[in-house]
């Protein structure tokens, strides 16, 4: 039996950031696509970007027909992310047909359902402007005195098929009553559109997520689940395509400068350029510290540097780094650094997400540092705060940049936080910082936990911080347990501390009966 060759419908893309990655290049041209979503989930927004994009982008027009929002709001509400509806109208990019109700007007059914008007209507606003997109938004909105599932098919048949012979590519906007469940209202909607697209716009510990899904998709492939998206002034609708990013990094053998000379030498010579770096440790062990002899090292190297605060304003950052001897008011100036401080909580990590990575293509440094992803952790669900992660990293590593996170432990000594274990297998090398309490004093280790592809030291060293900065000392030796908080001595240290402190107070005895 002769197996016939595979073919993929023609699609047309959106122009959505994202999104065309996970459905594969875009929307099955000339059919209908129905997208669905609760209220504030994004739907209009979608829909408009589509066909303005449609417009700039790809030399097709496209028609609007509204059910529920009045032309001149809607063109009002979208002027805050810079589009011109008014604009694309008069130069007959766009055609809006208003199917708003008048004001007070009630809608009573009183013989068979009847779509022709609006379809002849729609035909024409088509070949007025040789439209190639279209947008019903709110369809929900022509049906509210009908309850018979079997007439809104039909109807819905009716219209998808109008559409299909005027050749056009149509997205049609309606309402769910719940995040998760059925598609639509009536529970005809999905069977009867060529593909359903899935918006959600959950509440996870006292924030907001959006997400997309893509439901199904007739005759052709796309990506399976949930992904999200965010909504903002500058890009409209962002979709974070998390599981369709490839591992095709680049690898570079070129060292840096962790701005630490003998840390520098635990790593074989440096850190990788395009690593990520996890230096992880209790409050007051010096992360920060870390992160400033880091950002040095690229300033003396005439190289821009990104830090992203979320624990510490710039001030607060700059004070310290000049009091080890580091002026980053300088480096401002001269352009090789850059200072963005934004508290967690003040957007949703997508958000978060989107303006880090703006961030770094603006400013286009050579190393980038965030201290810390442990506050980004805490306002954030697990799945959340991993997938924010994953895509921060594959955003630095495809720039080849060098990365350096920080994260802070709950335990002063030992230990191991929810950031740690979600970050470890991510980053390429894991620096520990630890509280070491040894015969009534608290000192610091420092141990090289792993570093893919090269020898590393494996010792537990000892450092100190002062004025100047951070100096890594000689391992620890004697002790175990330091990383998991409870040191102990080996039998031959204490012995020989036990006779040195009894020996020390025979002598004192001595010479105290000498004297009598």
């Amino acid at each position: 039996m002769n197996a016939r060759p595979r073919t993929e419908l023609a699609k047309v893309p959106t122009g959505i950031h994202g999104f065309d990655q996970i459905a594969n290049g875009g929307i099955p041209r000339g059919r209908s696509t129905l997208l669905v979503g609760t209220a504030g989930s994004g739907k209009t927004v979608f829909a408009l970007q589509f066909l303005l994009e449609g417009v700039r982008h790809y030399g097709e027009n496209g028609v609007f027909v509204t059910f529920e929002e009045a032309p001149s709001d809607l063109m009002h509400n979208v002027s805050s992310f810079g589009w011109d509806l008014e604009g694309l109208v008069a130069e007959r990019g766009i055609a809006v047909v208003d199917v708003t109700p008048e004001p007070g007007e009630e809608t009573i059914a009183t013989g068979p359902y009847d779509l022709s008007a609006l379809l002849a209507r729609l035909e024409s606003a088509i070949r007025s402007v040789d439209a190639k997109r279209v947008i019903l938004d709110s369809i929900g909105a022509l049906f509210p005195q009908l309850t018979d599932a079997n007439i809104i098919r039909r109807e819905l048949h009716r219209i998808a098929a109008g559409l299909r012979a005027l050749e056009v590519t149509t997205l049609v906007t309606m309402e769910r009553t719940e995040e998760d469940g059925g598609v639509g209202r009536w529970g005809v909607e999905e069977f009867v559109a060529d593909n359903v697209i899935l918006l959600r716009n959950r509440l996870e510990q006292e924030k907001r997520r959006r997400t997309v899904e893509i439901l199904k998709v007739r005759g052709a492939t796309h990506q399976k689940g949930e992904y999200p998206f965010t909504i903002d002034a500058e890009d409209a609708v962002t979709v974070i395509p998390l599981s369709a990013i490839e591992l095709k990094q680049k690898s570079s053998e070129i060292r840096v400068s962790s701005g630490i000379a003998e840390l520098d030498k635990m790593c074989g010579g440096g850190m990788y350029r395009d690593s990520i770096i996890l230096v992880s440790g209790a409050t007051g062990t010096g992360k920060t510290m870390m992160v400033t002899q880091y950002i040095k090292a690229a300033i003396e190297a005439g190289e821009k540097a990104l830090l992203f605060g979320a624990e510490e304003s710039r001030e607060q950052l700059t004070r310290n780094a000049t009091l080890w001897g580091v002026d980053f008011d300088q480096a401002e100036r001269d352009g090789l650094l850059k200072i963005v401080c934004r508290y967690p909580e003040v957007m949703g990590l997508e958000d978060h997400l989107i303006h880090m990575k703006r961030e770094i293509l603006e400013f286009q440094p050579k190393r980038v540092a965030v201290d810390s992803m442990s506050a980004f952790e805490r306002v954030s669900s697990n799945k959340s705060f991993r997938e924010f992660v994953i895509a921060l990293t594959c955003t630095i590593k495809h720039l080849e940049i060098t990365g350096l996170f920080t994260n802070t432990t709950s335990m002063l000594s030992g230990g191991e936080s929810i950031t740690e274990t979600h970050i470890s297998t991510i980053t390429d090398t894991i620096i520990l910082l630890r509280y070491v309490e040894l015969r009534g004093e608290m000192r610091r280790g420092l141990t090289v936990l792993k570093m893919r592809g090269t020898f590393h030291d494996k010792d537990i060293r000892e450092y100190v911080i002062d004025g100047s900065g951070l100096h890594i000392m000689a391992p620890f030796r004697g002790v175990h347990g330091i990383l998991s908080g409870s040191p102990t001595y080996t039998f031959e240290d204490e012995r020989a501390r036990l006779a040195d402190m009894f020996r020390g107070r025979s002598m004192e005895a001595q010479d105290g009966h000498i004297g009598d």
